[in-house]
């Protein structure tokens, strides 16, 4: 028989979460995947490694939650996209998704993936990808919606999905994470999305947004 948790007993465990992902980025970022210990993240955290190790048992694991965390976008953020204006819609998702790039901590936990990921294989397989995951569920549902709908002609949303996020990636973000210095103005971000938006609806739509 499942035991019940008080309400209380789920807001300590809740703070107990949100205080441990809170120290395992500082770590992560300031030492290095390799240097950062399970059992530095407790005493960071103000937790017990029991508590820890509960929640996650391998720093595979909590990596990965790290880099989820970093990267969620609530859905009041993200808003309910018009089905039935396609262009619309990809320009909301699109802005919730370049807000998510333009966070520091972004492009830092994705240069510790690139730069201690092939000494350890746990770390590459359980985060890859995993920056863009909040996104891309709403994105894959919203291409559904206009595709029942029939405001689009979406025959793969995998791809679909992919090509405008990678789109919106390669002139916002992958430049930033190659060259530190590298920056973007709001409006030339703004810019990039809405030109990936007009490619992709008229790729699916047939007819060019203006």
């Amino acid at each position: 028989m499942a035991r019940n948790v008080s309400p209380y007993h789920q807001q300590i465990a809740s703070q107990n979460r949100e205080d441990i992902l809170n120290a395992a980025t500082t770590l992560f970022l300031d030492a290095g995947y390799d240097r950062t210990s399970l059992a530095k993240v407790a005493e960071s955290a103000g937790v017990s490694k029991a508590t820890l190790f509960k929640q996650f048992p391998v720093k595979g694991e909590l990596f990965e939650a790290t880099v989820i965390a970093a990267c969620s976008t609530p859905e009041i953020e993200l808003g309910s996209p018009p089905v039935n204006d396609f262009f619309a819609g990809l320009i909301q998702i699109g802005r919730a998704y370049g807000e998510i790039l333009d966070r520091p901590q972004i492009a830092s936990l994705m240069r510790t993936i690139i730069a201690e990921g092939p000494r350890f294989p746990e770390l590459r397989e359980r985060a890859f990808d995993f920056g863009t995951l909040p996104v891309l569920r709403a994105l894959r549902r919203y291409l559904a919606e206009v595709h029942t709908a029939g405001t689009a002609e979406i025959d793969d949303l995998e791809v679909a999905g992919t090509q405008f996020l990678g789109m919106i990636a390669s002139a916002v973000f992958w430049p930033r994470l190659v060259h530190g210095t590298w920056s973007i103005s709001s409006e030339e971000r703004l810019r990039a999305i809405h030109e990936a938006a007009r490619t992709t609806s008229a790729r699916y739509t047939g007819t060019m947004p203006l």
